[in-house]
C-alpha cells in the first residue's frame, strides 16, 4: 500500500540519509554534478516543510522516499529557451525527489500523488540524469526546453497535461 504524508521536522535525519544515498547513486550513474556540494540542504527541506510542500513515501514504519510538490509559479520556470511550455495554466512542480533504493517506484508514487492534486505538472532534470529523464519521458511528460536554476546551471524542462 502506497502511503504518502506531509514530512515533519523529526523526519529530517531520514530525509538527509535518503538524499545522501541518492547523491551516491547519481555519482555512480554519471550524474555527479546535479546535486553537488550542499544541495539539497537541510534548509531547503525545512523551507518545504514550513510551507507544507514536502512529502515522504513510507510503509508505515520506514520512510523510503521524499519529494517536494509545489503548486504555484516556479521562478526558475519563468524563462525557457529552445522551446516553450505546453500551456500557461496553473501548475504544480515536482522537485527534490529521491528514494533510498529499498523500494522501487518512488517516482511513480510521487507522480500519482501529484496528479491527484493537479493535472498540469512541470518537472526538470539535469542532462546527465539519464535515470530521471527516462522516468519522466515514459510517464507522459513532454520535453519543453531548457530552464536555469538559481546558480545558472541548465536543466531539461518537461510538462505533463492530464
Amino acid at each position: 500500500i502506497v502511503m504518502i504524508r506531509l514530512a515533519k521536522q523529526e523526519d529530517m535525519e531520514t530525509i538527509l540519509d535518503i538524499v545522501k544515498t541518492a547523491k551516491e547513486y547519481m555519482k555512480q550513474t554519471g550524474n555527479a554534478t546535479q546535486w553537488s556540494g550542499n544541495y539539497p540542504a537541510a534548509e531547503d527541506f525545512m523551507k518545504d516543510i514550513g510551507k507544507d510542500q514536502l512529502f515522504v513515501c513510507h510503509d508505515g514504519d520506514v520512510i523510503y522516499g521524499v519529494f517536494a510538490f509545489i503548486i504555484g509559479d516556479d521562478p526558475n520556470y519563468a524563462y525557457i529557451e529552445d522551446g516553450g511550455w505546453l500551456n500557461n495554466k496553473p501548475y504544480g512542480a515536482i522537485h527534490r525527489i529521491a528514494g533510498n533504493g529499498t523500494v522501487k517506484g518512488v517516482f511513480r508514487e510521487a507522480l500519482d500523488f501529484s496528479k491527484s492534486r493537479m493535472n498540469n505538472l512541470r518537472i526538470d532534470t539535469h542532462a546527465d540524469n539519464r535515470t530521471m529523464q527516462h522516468l519522466i519521458e515514459k510517464s507522459g511528460f513532454q520535453k519543453c526546453g531548457i530552464v536555469y536554476m538559481d546558480d545558472g546551471s541548465p536543466r531539461i524542462a518537461y510538462q505533463y497535461e492530464g
